[in-house]
């Protein structure tokens, strides 16, 4: 009970110090909202995209889900979480911008590399297996699981999530009118970088410098 209280505590607090406030976003966001951006990331409880992105109210629409994971383009009766998210963003908030943000030390998909979720998984070994080509892909290249080769598997699992983006058909017709981009990001919690996919070299990129040595 003490985290229970701790989170009412902290709500307090963002009342009274935010919500409160006469400049309070919230005075107009009651009222709609209209964000640029839709950010699909990892429920890890340490990559909060709007802690790290340092985003307002407002500013982005966010599903997170284990690994960051697109599944691919599905018409059929099923319950689709992620999809009817990218489908209310990309229709109905019209945003400009979507990112698929990864990061390092990946729950996710250190389970997926060493196929450990366990017997008794009723949804989590299903929702990997979105993943399963890039993993058998890694391991033909490394060999072994170890820290490089989950590394590689977190930033491909961006690449593939993208590359999912582009199987929904008003999405891709977005990103061909130019109306719409679509980025692969990955945040490294080791040196505090943020990284971004470039086409143009094939390679995550850093957008910030590391942290500075002491």
């Amino acid at each position: 009970m003490k985290d229970i209280q701790r989170f009412i505590a902290g709500f307090k607090n963002f009342r009274n110090e935010y919500f409160c406030r006469e400049d309070s976003p919230f005075n107009t966001l009651c009222e709609g909202q209209t964000p640029t951006t839709m950010v699909i990331a990892c429920s890890d409880s340490r990559t909060d995209p709007s802690l790290i992105m340092q985003c307002e109210p407002g500013e982005i629409f966010v599903v997170r889900n284990v690994a960051n994971i697109v599944p691919p383009y599905e018409s059929d009766s099923g319950y689709h979480g992620v999809s009817s998210a990218i489908e209310y963003a990309v229709k109905m908030l019209k945003v400009a911008n979507i990112i698929v943000l990864g990061h390092s030390h990946c729950g996710g998909i250190d389970t997926l590399m060493k196929n450990d979720a366990g017997e008794d998984s009723e949804f989590i070994n299903r929702w990997l297996s979105v993943m399963n080509p890039v993993r058998d892909q890694v391991m033909k290249h490394f060999g072994k699981v170890d820290k490089k080769s989950c590394t590689a598997c977190e930033m491909a699992g961006i690449l593939r999530s993208v590359d999912n983006l582009m199987t929904f058909p008003w999405l891709a017709e977005r990103v061909a009118d130019g109306s719409l981009y679509v980025h692969g990001w990955y945040f490294d919690m080791e040196s505090g970088q943020l990284l971004s996919y470039l086409p143009q070299t094939k390679a995550f990129e850093p957008l910030t410098f590391p942290c500075p040595q002491e």
